[in-house]
């Protein structure tokens, strides 16, 4: 049974109709004529019985009217849809779940965690805004949160433990070290053992005091030398997945924060043997003889120095032999960079030489420019030069007088699209420089962590609530990564910002009218139903009962 308009003249009417089958044909017979359209318009009769009839259906899609006593509320069902599936499918639920066990807090601390972690992935703010960000989202189980629940969560996580073995001399134990063991125990049993982990750090400063010992005056990569700051460390897997996040106070240098991450890498998630791919800033000669010495060497690709170490910068660099095309160039911007690596050893130590002659070539035209504009410059005087830094390597001053150093151009074009790696692994040269150059994903983590994630700036005063306040943002990392590595298994490649944008344009509005609730899903758009076939979440019912 349905309704109908049939024109008759210059008027249509609006009629009943079913469909019946007569000799095995379907006919239709009309049941009634309502009246004609324009009058039943006029005065709003068509929606009078359309709420009349509404009496008798369990279902019915409710009309706004003049006299209707109704109310609408709009949720974002989209990404907490996608990611609670990820947040247990990744085994972050039941870490959380089984470290509290045997705690007794008056709130769900589960649920506050999550929520902080959802908020770092689709908005940019503070948490201070979490708890009102939260009223756009239908979350199970948030509704009795306050704030101060959100921050003592952030406590729990960077709450030290009584068993403190294998804490580093700058960083304790804590519940979320926990959490991170467990969650690779889950993904172990998935996939794959750890063979080969990807190791970085940064600094974040902080708005404040930087905590009771955390905050401390150390090398900003941020510029912010007039700020107290911290050093965070991640270490990824070989698929570019996160394992976990090291945390130290500001004034530890990179070069002492390798080997206690090895061995305490070891310790933590029960491995005999790793290697170490790290970037030059780790290195040191003590660092490099620690990791070799003992029986048990561990096997590592660092970058090296090529200026600042005298026998990469006068042999390393100026020994013979042939290069090996690893990668060709190609036109096509998709594709790797082109790559050229040689061997060299020197005293004992094994060298790999990498070059990008796309780089390479770049690098010689932007010194090329700035010794044009360095000529023209100079015609004006010194006191032109003053202020400019990219000038001033090339200048070389004799008695007062300025003029452009050739000795030092040629010595800087020795660099060009070069870099120098330091192993003791087995690998071919060709390996060693691809491992090395897989470390780009550490360094994107830190883009996210800070630019997606909003990681910074720290306002909290206490050194566990601002352990978990990272720690937060590491596991809002978890679940961004895993969502990639799904899409792109699925064959898929979208940008973060659209993802976001077309998960949260899903919506559920709720009408409720004279006691009853329906809600009606809106459409899904873009790459809203692309993402949630690729995690393997059923999109919700159109209309359904409240």
């Amino acid at each position: 049974m349905f309704a109908r308009v049939k024109k008759s003249g210059k008027y249509q009417y609006l009629q009943i109709v079913e469909n019946r089958k007569e000799k095995g044909k379907v006919k239709q017979r009309v049941i009634a004529t309502v009246g004609r359209m324009d009058q039943l318009h006029a005065k709003g009769r068509v929606e009078t019985l359309i709420r009349s009839l509404s009496r008798f259906s369990e279902q019915t899609l409710m009309i706004l009217s003049g006299n209707s006593d109704m109310a609408a509320d709009a949720k974002k069902i989209g990404p907490v849809l996608i990611f609670e599936r990820l947040w247990r499918e990744t085994g972050i639920k039941a870490a959380i779940t089984r470290v509290l066990s045997g705690r007794k807090f008056e709130f769900d601390v589960e649920r506050a965690i999550f929520l902080t972690v959802l908020h770092r992935l689709m908005v940019s703010g503070s948490d201070r805004f979490c708890h009102r960000w939260c009223r756009d989202y239908t979350i199970n189980g948030i509704d009795s949160l306050d704030l101060h629940h959100l921050y003592r969560a952030m406590g729990f996580l960077g709450e030290e433990i009584q068993d403190q073995d294998g804490a580093t001399p700058f960083s304790p134990r804590c519940n979320k070290d926990l959490v991170e063991e467990l969650i690779f125990s889950h993904r172990r049993d998935l996939f794959s053992n750890l063979d080969l982990v990807f190791f970085d750090t940064t600094s974040i400063y902080f708005e404040g005091h930087g905590g009771e010992s955390i905050g401390q005056r150390g090398f900003s990569k941020d510029h912010r030398p007039d700020l107290v700051l911290m050093v965070v460390g991640a270490v990824l897997d070989d698929k570019g997945q996160p394992i976990c996040c090291e945390m130290w106070p500001g004034n530890t240098a990179d070069v002492k924060s390798l080997l206690p991450i090895v061995d305490r890498l070891k310790m933590r998630f029960k491995i005999a043997r790793i290697c170490i791919v790290a970037d030059r800033g780790m290195i040191s000669a003590k660092t490099l003889e620690q990791l070799e010495s003992g029986e048990n060497p561990t096997p590592y690709i660092l970058g090296a120095r090529m200026r600042k170490v005298k026998q990469i910068r006068d042999r390393v660099l100026s020994h013979p032999g042939r290069y090996k095309q690893v990668r060709s160039e190609s036109s096509d911007p998709k594709k790797p960079a082109p790559l050229k690596v040689k061997q060299v050893e020197i005293d004992g130590c094994r060298y790999i030489v990498c070059v990008n002659p796309s780089q390479q070539r770049k690098d010689a035209a932007d010194r090329e420019a700035i010794v044009s504009a360095l000529t023209k410059q100079l015609k004006k005087g010194p006191k032109s030069l003053v202020g400019n830094k990219g000038f001033r390597k090339y200048v070389k001053i004799e008695k007062g007088s300025t003029s452009i150093d050739e000795n030092r151009i040629k010595y800087e074009s020795r660099f060009d699209g070069k870099w120098v790696l330091r192993t003791n692994t087995d690998l071919s040269a060709d390996q060693a420089a691809l491992r090395y150059k897989e470390l780009w994903r550490v360094e994107k983590v830190f883009r996210d962590v800070k630019s997606l994630l909003t990681t910074r700036p720290i306002f909290h005063q206490k050194d566990q609530t601002i352990r978990g306040h990272v720690f937060c943002s590491f596991l809002a990392l978890v679940l961004r990564k895993e969502l990639d590595r799904r899409l792109i298994k699925a064959g898929h490649r979208f940008e973060w910002a659209e993802i976001k944008q077309d998960l949260k344009a899903l919506q559920r509005v709720t009408i409720t009218e004279d006691g009853r609730q329906l809600s009606i899903r809106s459409q899904s758009k873009g790459t809203c139903g692309k993402i949630f076939q690729a995690v393997g979440v059923a999109m919700p019912p159109t209309i359904q009962d409240a």
